[in-house]
């Protein structure tokens, strides 16, 4: 298992999916999460589920600077500050652009990418001050390298890969800054995406069984690890091999 004992860990979207997975992963690793979400409930959830006194938990919109800052004012006053930030938050639509009201365009975008752009520009800030090491993982997905169906959404994941490679540059040689880019996994999230859609990229996976959300986590761990302490500006595509780029 990796050890990630003493690391004190920031996790967007920490309370369903993939974000959920890692924190639980991250604890049992033995970190110290901080756990970010809108749902109040599904965060409780996961402190009942955790039962651990290495969790905690803040109820933000992480598309909301102000809320953001408010996060990290939190967190300043306790030490050690964290050693790492897993930007997890994200929503989808899956709908046509054609379909799109301006409204559901900014939330996408806001959620989706401004969160990422917050946190890591806080995160930094401090880091960089303080000249201490650090790590960042983005949650990206092979909609941003591959194209989908919903352009809205692959847009924002294609633009967390630049945001990867571009912040990779700017935090060094303190934060290293790497992106995971899952296929479909098995989250509430695949509830909405056509039935079809899932056909098509299923005859496509080299490998049969299905991507849990468990799987991602554990790429996400080896990044926060010192495991990995000689990749950054990288992105770990984890599709079963449907997309060979």
């Amino acid at each position: 298992m990796i050890n990630l004992e003493n690391k004190k860990i920031i996790i967007t979207g920490a309370a369903s999916g993939i974000g959920k997975a890692t924190a639980l992963l991250c604890v049992k690793s033995g970190a110290d999460v901080i756990a970010v979400d809108v749902n109040k409930m599904a965060l409780e959830d996961l402190c009942r589920e955790i039962v651990s006194k290495n969790i905690c938990t803040y109820i933000a919109d992480v598309s909301k600077h102000d809320e953001v800052d408010r996060v990290f004012e939190a967190i300043e006053s306790n030490t050690p500050y964290p050693y790492a930030l897993v930007n997890n938050a994200g929503i989808y639509y899956g709908k046509s652009v054609l379909k799109y009201t301006e409204e559901e365009i900014d939330k996408v975008i806001s959620v989706n990418i401004k969160s990422a752009i917050y946190f890591s520009r806080k995160f930094a800030q401090y880091k960089l001050k303080n000249k201490e090491k650090g790590c960042i993982v983005n949650m990206s997905s092979v909609s941003g390298l591959e194209g989908s169906s919903d352009a809205i959404y692959g847009l924002t994941k294609a633009a967390l890969v630049g945001l990867t490679k571009s912040n990779a540059i700017n935090f060094s040689p303190c934060i290293r800054v790497n992106a995971v880019a899952p296929g479909i996994v098995d989250t509430p999230m695949l509830g909405t995406i056509p039935g079809y859609r899932i056909k098509k990229y299923r005859e496509h996976e080299l490998i049969e069984e299905p991507i849990k959300p468990e799987d991602v986590a554990n790429t996400v761990a080896f990044l926060l690890s010192t495991a990995a302490e000689h990749y950054t500006g990288a992105v770990f595509d984890i599709n079963n091999g449907c997309f060979m780029g």
